[in-house]
């Protein structure tokens, strides 16, 4: 994974929902933190998911995963998951992300997101309002 600092961070508390028997997050949930992370960074930029699904027309979807596991997770434990852009193409994003908890490295990982119109869920150029925010 390309290195790039994080320009967003949340905090997540882990519960009983997020984890295995053993009480340690079961790794497929890592995709939905960094999915939460993802909406809100957007929100935090000013750009709701709703808003852009019923205002705009369009959405963002994943097309590309690749994750590395390094530390578990465990129940009731606090985690910081982070985003940053790597890339920025016309239609798609590419996203490093990372969960810690109190510094240490537990995931890491790399998502491709496309922006689709939904009607035909083509992809389509990210708005400009967005990628100039993407710039600050």
């Amino acid at each position: 994974m390309r290195r790039s600092e994080a320009v967003f961070s949340v905090a997540m508390r882990i519960y009983w929902e997020d984890t295995d028997a053993a009480g340690i997050v079961f790794y497929a949930n890592y995709l939905k933190f960094f999915e939460r992370a993802r909406t809100e960074w957007l929100r935090g930029l000013g750009f709701g998911q709703e808003a852009l699904r019923t205002g705009a027309g369009i959405a963002f979807v994943v097309s590309e995963t690749k994750l590395r596991y390094r530390r578990p997770a465990r129940l009731d434990d606090v985690i910081d998951v982070s985003v940053a852009v790597v890339h920025l193409g016309q239609a798609s994003l590419e996203i490093a992300q990372e969960a810690r908890r109190a510094g240490e490295l537990l995931a890491e990982g790399t998502i491709r997101i496309g922006c689709v119109e939904l009607g035909t869920f083509r992809p389509c150029r990210i708005p400009n309002d967005i990628r100039l925010s993407l710039h600050r």
